[in-house]
């Protein structure tokens, strides 16, 4: 199998796991929001300055569906790493791969 079709093949199975997936997460708090919830401290919490970003609590902003705009951020998320770390990759392939002087 050449590398192209193991990272296609790679990336659509990410893809449909964080769109697919995500429809199977829970809706409960995580560990340290309901440790927080117990211990009574989360009334004290401060608003997290990326609470107003597009895809804050895992959700695109403006899709009322929850279940879709989950699954929409988790694909948006994908696609964002996969094009930062190939991008990454990419760079430092060609400066491994030029001539030295």
């Amino acid at each position: 199998m050449s590398n192209k079709k193991f990272f296609t093949f790679a990336l659509l199975i990410c893809l449909g796991l964080a769109g697919g997936a995500s429809f199977y997460a829970s809706s409960h708090p995580d560990g340290l929001e309901k440790v927080a919830e117990d211990i009574g401290f989360s009334a004290t919490a401060e608003e997290n300055a990326n609470s107003d970003t597009p895809l804050a609590d895992y959700a695109v902003d403006g899709i009322e569906n929850e279940r879709i705009s989950g699954g929409l951020a988790g694909v948006i998320g994908v696609l964002g790493t996969a094009a930062i770390s190939g991008g990454l990759f990419l760079l430092i392939r060609r400066k491994k791969s030029s001539p030295s002087k």
